[in-house]
């Protein structure tokens, strides 16, 4: 004896690939399906929807179907309202809380969907009522933001989740977007269309975020990077204390690391510079107040200081110094970035790892990233963190800077 349940999708779920998923997720749970409903978008504008009949052998089986199919974009096709339990105490879930993915999600409560705001992967959804007791917003929260008594959604009842789909038009300046990871892709070519991207976001009053790792200061490409920040291609700095360090042991020592980045020559003494940078910055207060004291006179941090671009240096445990501004409590570090995250409309992340991974934890799947990295294993594995939009380059970010920004600026 089996038991089922019916589920639909609706949207452009063939060429979206969300039909397919959702086939090989029932098959591969061991589970069966029968099609009863099937009617095909015949344009580019028309949707398609498909009703599905899914069987499996026991009750658990069937709930883990259910639950993979809903991650896929599936939805039952007799939503009931979510079920809400209040956080026992600051900080902690009820047990078999919603954990939410990346895309756009909505809570049915008392017959209304609800859009949940501030949508990441790996969070909670706690809805809000107003002065009247009814359901007010639904909004996604880390764990460590709980607070006793939050209404906090429970089990997948009563949960849509909408995965963003691949777009149909591959022309234009985000059409090329969704391209996956490739070394052999004309880099030429590709930095025209991400420049494109970019120009069209600012256009759009759409914001972009610069994830930036050490490794662009030691390349070279500090100068072009800082030309897009005084242009205003560039709206926020998401970084880490070394990247900081070197940017400004650049400006005040013309090296990087210790290494003159334009000849290559390691002048005496200069493994030392980076604390000597350290000692001058700490010494004038703050990154800004060393501006203003003329003690920096260009460079990233310096145009980000002069044009009013807010940073987020979030450190780690191998920093020197830190820096003033380098943000060392690990929860207020989260937060700061969780906050650039949610403002973006597109996301540069160039040259590191670990801090591109942190920004890509707070992201929604809608957010279009660029992800550039030397290393091939590097770009795959922020792509795939699963935004539905992005491109990734396998080149010296020494090279892609420079002329990405030669790229948009000539064009002005």
């Amino acid at each position: 004896m089996t038991v089922s349940r019916s589920v639909e999708l609706a949207g452009h779920i063939i060429d979206s690939g969300m039909l397919q998923s959702c086939f090989g997720v029932i098959m591969d749970l061991g589970g069966s399906f029968e099609v009863e409903e099937f009617d095909i978008g015949r344009s580019k504008t028309q949707e398609s929807y498909a009703r599905l009949v899914v069987s499996a052998d026991t009750d658990d089986d069937l709930q883990t179907i259910i639950h993979e199919l809903h991650q896929n974009g599936a939805t039952p096709t007799d939503p009931r309202d979510a079920t809400v339990e209040p956080a026992p105490a600051d900080h902690v879930v009820p047990p078999g809380f919603y954990s939410t993915t990346n895309h756009p999600t909505d809570i049915k409560i008392e017959g209304d969907w609800l859009s949940v705001e501030q949508i990441e992967m790996d969070c909670a959804v706690v809805v809000e009522r107003n002065g009247n007791g009814q359901p007010a917003h639904a909004q996604a929260k880390v764990l460590n933001a709980i607070e006793e008594d939050d209404l906090v959604v429970t089990g997948e009842r009563g949960i849509r989740v909408r995965p963003p789909e691949r777009p149909r038009e591959r022309s234009g300046a985000f059409g090329f977007m969704q391209g996956g990871v490739s070394s052999e892709r004309p880099s030429e070519s590709t930095i025209e269309k991400i420049a494109e991207a970019i120009t069209q976001t600012k256009a759009e009053d759409g914001s972009i975020l610069a994830v930036c790792g050490p490794a662009l200061i030691h390349s070279g490409a500090r100068e072009d990077l800082a030309r897009l920040v005084r242009e205003g291609y560039i709206d926020m700095l998401s970084a880490g204390n070394g990247f900081a360090v070197h940017d400004i042991e650049r400006d005040l020592y013309g090296t990087s690391l210790g290494m003159n980045t334009e000849t290559l020559d390691h002048p005496r003494r200069g493994h030392k510079h980076h604390i000597y940078a350290l000692s001058e910055v700490i010494r004038a207060g703050s990154i800004e107040n060393a501006v203003e004291d003329d003690l920096i006179t260009s460079g990233v941090m310096y145009e980000c200081v002069a044009n009013d671009v807010p940073f987020v240096l979030a450190g780690s445990i191998r920093d020197d110094g830190p820096l003033p501004d380098t943000i060392t409590d690990t929860i207020e570090a989260q937060n700061a970035i969780r906050e650039q995250a949610h403002e973006a409309d597109m996301v540069l992340m160039l040259s590191t790892l670990l801090h591109s991974v942190a920004v890509g934890n707070c992201l929604p799947s809608t957010t279009r990233v660029v992800c550039v990295d030397i290393n091939p294993a590097t770009v795959t594995q922020l792509l795939d963190r699963g935004s539905a939009q992005a491109v990734g380059m396998v080149t010296d970010i020494g090279t892609f800077v420079p002329m990405l920004a030669d790229t948009i600026l000539d064009s002005q």
